[in-house]
């Protein structure tokens, strides 16, 4: 658990407001939430679908990164009253608004993955 009144935090803060980019990561850092944003860029998905795609996450860590994106505004959970409760999570207009930051950095993160490679290989011959 992370201490709120630290020095760590307050510098953080005061980056995060100073900084667009360091505001932006602050939304979505984390090993899981790229993830998840990134299943939901191809629509709505059950609470176990998305536990099937990603399937080294725990149950807990999925429910507790779903609230999380919620309470930052970048998904949407709609709850279905039916014989068995059936949650669904799709992006917000601002969740959505990520899309083409998302896609550059797949794209970025591809092409320099492949050169590193690339180097390692050359260097081991």
């Amino acid at each position: 658990m992370k201490k709120l009144q630290s020095t760590n935090q307050e510098n953080r803060q005061k980056i995060i407001a100073s900084c667009p980019i360091s505001y932006t990561l602050s939304l979505i850092e984390g090993r899981w939430k790229p993830m998840i944003l990134h299943q939901l860029f191809s629509g709505v998905s059950r609470y176990s679908e998305l536990k099937k795609v990603i399937t080294i996450i725990t149950e807990r860590m999925l429910t507790a990164e779903l609230k999380e994106l919620e309470l930052r505004g970048l998904i949407h959970r709609t709850a279905y009253e039916e014989v068995q409760l059936k949650v669904e999570y799709k992006l917000t207009d601002r969740g959505e608004s990520l899309r083409t930051v998302f896609n550059q950095l797949w794209q970025w993160g591809k092409a320099d993955r492949t050169a590193l490679l690339t180097e390692k290989v050359a260097e081991a011959n």
